[in-house]
């Protein structure tokens, strides 16, 4: 496909959701200046994230939207030509609340995620989703997943086994609460980490957008960033709210990253065991 700039970026959405169209429709025109074909936001991009008030208690959760409701029309039709990424609480038709994320154009919606892996605090007022499935975009091939998800390993696997060249990662990703500086914050070096190693060790271009800014005493880190296939930080905002695009020729950097070692093809699944280690007679 050549060339494709990836958008990503570091910025605050709250509850109140005009100002978060708003805020979607000033980063979606920001990116389609910068020429990009893909813009991802972070997690809780309509609404805010399920930690903005450090509460886990329906008063203060972010609202719950259909998915073929007006707002998400709305990201719709401000992506126009750009294939937009961005996280939501998703209402189920039973009144079950998801986290989750859409992948939409001006032309619809292209693909969907609900978050699997949730917190202590999640788990009491939201619902799991149950699958990682990458599906197709005029940017190509792409998987969605959502903050913690990036820290365990099969979820970025799974989709690149998938067919996914890009892997988008919607963050609500908050610091350490005791963090001098983030150089510091142990958050944002494992934030970092994660994006390099998922990206490398499926040898697949990453996004990784989070939310910037601080809510009601909760301080989120920003450093939204595109990698390549080798693991190599190719675009980084800091932790203020910022753009950053990466020019990556996707089809050509995989198939370069994967002509040495193959990740994917170099699997050895029949090793792979749940059953405990067989214990050895000492000799």
């Amino acid at each position: 496909m050549g060339l494709t700039r990836i958008a990503t970026a570091a910025a605050h959405f709250g509850r109140d959701l005009t100002f978060d169209l708003s805020r979607v429709a000033a980063l979606a025109e920001e990116a389609r200046g910068a020429g990009a074909a893909v813009l991802v936001l972070p997690d809780g991009t309509l609404g805010g994230s399920f930690a903005d008030f450090g509460r886990a208690d329906p008063e203060h959760l972010p609202p719950a939207l259909a998915p073929d409701g007006p707002e998400v029309r709305e990201v719709a039709n401000l992506a126009a030509e750009l294939v937009v990424c961005f996280g939501y609480t998703e209402a189920g038709e039973g009144g079950e609340r998801y986290s989750a994320a859409a992948c939409v154009t001006g032309d619809g919606l292209l693909g969907r995620h609900r978050k699997v892996y949730l917190s202590a605090a999640e788990a009491l007022l939201q619902e799991p989703g149950s699958e990682f499935t990458a599906f197709d975009t005029p940017a190509g091939r792409l998987g969605m997943l959502l903050d913690y998800e990036k820290a365990v390993p099969e979820p970025a696997r799974g989709l690149a086994l998938d067919g996914a060249s890009i892997i988008a990662c919607l963050c609500s990703w908050a610091t350490s609460s005791r963090a001098p500086t983030l150089t510091r914050d142990r958050q944002a070096r494992l934030f970092d980490v994660y994006d390099c190693v998922r990206a490398v060790e499926n040898q697949v271009v990453l996004a990784s957008a989070n939310q910037a800014g601080v809510m009601h005493g909760t301080r989120f880190l920003g450093l939204a960033k595109v990698v390549g296939p080798d693991g190599t930080t190719r675009a980084r905002t800091g932790s203020r709210p910022a753009l950053v695009v990466a020019e990556v020729d996707v089809d050509a950097e995989i198939t370069t990253a994967r002509r040495a070692r193959d990740h994917l093809g170099e699997r050895r699944p029949e090793a792979y065991s749940a059953r405990r280690p067989k214990r050895f007679s000492p000799l």
